[in-house]
């Protein structure tokens, strides 16, 4: 009996300890996904070069390419992510991988031209050597605006 409720005592505290890592590095995860944004913004391409993973690929409404057309892109002003309004995250870990999904309203200047739409992003990170890098960055355009 004694050994049933220790063994119990120590599921329950194992488990417990499990999900305040997984709470911890989700919220993590979410605040660099936050920097990720202003950093964009800023068009700070040697920051965002090291936290794209070198094979990271970028899904958006014109196309899909690599990290280093999407660091041209942004220094270039191709695209100026402006500022993207965060509506709702969520975070989901699977091992050394993060998923993220933000719903967001992004203002952004494509071509020379001021844009607002609203957008579904799944970005996914993973975990090399204790840093993580962003692998992917998808972008589904919304047919309604996030509330």
């Amino acid at each position: 009996m004694k050994t049933s409720i220790l063994g119990l005592f120590f599921v329950i505290m194992t488990s417990q300890l499990s999900f305040a890592q997984n709470s911890t590095v989700e919220q993590d995860i979410i605040k660099l996904s936050k920097e990720k944004w202003q950093w964009m913004s800023d068009k700070n391409v040697d920051t965002l070069d090291n936290l794209f993973h070198k094979k990271s690929v970028f899904v958006h409404m014109g196309g899909a390419w690599g990290k280093e057309q999407e660091l041209n892109i942004i220094k270039g002003g191709g695209i100026w992510y402006k500022k993207a309004d965060i509506h709702e995250v969520s975070v989901n870990i699977i091992d050394n991988t993060a998923i993220l999904l933000n719903r967001i309203t992004l203002l952004a200047v494509v071509g020379g031209n001021e844009v607002t739409n609203p957008f579904e992003v799944t970005e996914v990170y993973v975990n090399e050597n204790g840093v993580w890098k962003l692998g992917s960055l998808s972008f589904t355009r919304l047919l309604t605006r996030p509330e």
